[in-house]
């Protein structure tokens, strides 16, 4: 079984939601984030959701846009960051998912990179700009390996779109919680709760919810809301904050054990 279908199993068992810590490959070096990851599971992440660096993204807001170009700068490429998953994963045994935009996945290419991203120990990618409807050759791709292919829906999109958009994702069903695009917000949408609730009844996976959520009382208010919960821009700035001190990876841990907190 994959590792994300025995983590939604085993939190749903327990009536407890998932917290997904996002951060950007080689923000700020290789080395951090292999260090990175071993904190965030130590703090007590249940998933890592593990963003490619990409210089034209859509759906990045300015804070994973400069991680971004941050971890470029260092030459990082997609090789790079699947060999870096081979080698944390000789110490993290939590689900780790990638997600990448399309074009460097099609230059790989498509058969090859999830044939090395299942070798490396990858559980599922999440690729933004790439239409359900689009994904065939992806999909089958993927499927081969023992990939989850992970799909996106927003506030948005139409109640008949979710249910098909659900069926063709495997893993969970990532929430976008607001339109536009990344970053954290003082205040989350007042009908989240209810959007969420709608959409938990009507899919099959498990539904996870990202974009805007940042602080502890933001998770606390989503918790009975949704499977799991990805925290992305605010831990991002984090590492921005301390890319050039000592406490870094500990500032990292401390700022994920106080986001788990209220998921105990």
């Amino acid at each position: 079984m994959n590792r994300i279908d025995r983590l939604f199993k085993a939190l749903r068992k327990r009536n407890k939601t998932a917290l997904m810590p996002f951060l950007v490959a080689a923000d700020p070096t290789p080395a951090h984030t292999r260090d990175l990851i071993a904190a965030t599971e130590d703090a007590g992440a249940d998933m890592i959701e593990l963003g490619v660096p990409f210089s034209d993204p859509i759906a990045d807001g300015p804070t994973i846009q400069a991680a971004g170009q941050r971890a470029l700068a260092s030459g990082v490429t997609l090789h790079e960051v699947l060999d870096m998953v081979k080698d944390v994963r000789k110490d993290v045994h939590l689900p780790i998912v990638l997600m990448s935009y399309y074009n460097l996945l099609y230059q790989y290419p498509i058969e090859d990179f999830a044939q090395r991203a299942a070798d490396v120990g990858l559980d599922g990618v999440i690729v933004p700009d790439l239409p359900p409807e689009e994904a065939g050759p992806w999909r089958r791709a993927a499927r081969r390996a023992g990939l989850h292919v992970i799909f996106l829906v927003t506030p948005t999109t139409p109640q008949n779109r979710v249910r098909k958009v659900d069926s063709l994702s495997k893993g969970f069903l990532y929430y976008v919680s607001v339109t536009g695009v990344t970053g954290t917000r003082d205040k989350l949408p007042r009908d989240l709760a209810l959007a969420l609730d709608r959409t938990r009844r009507q899919v099959r996976n498990p539904l996870a919810v990202g974009f805007g959520i940042g602080t502890p009382s933001q998770v606390a208010a989503l918790a009975p809301h949704a499977d799991g919960i990805i925290v992305g821009s605010a831990l991002v700035r984090v590492i921005e904050k301390h890319q050039n001190s000592s406490s870094l990876v500990d500032e990292v841990r401390s700022f994920v054990q106080a986001l788990k907190e209220p998921l105990l």
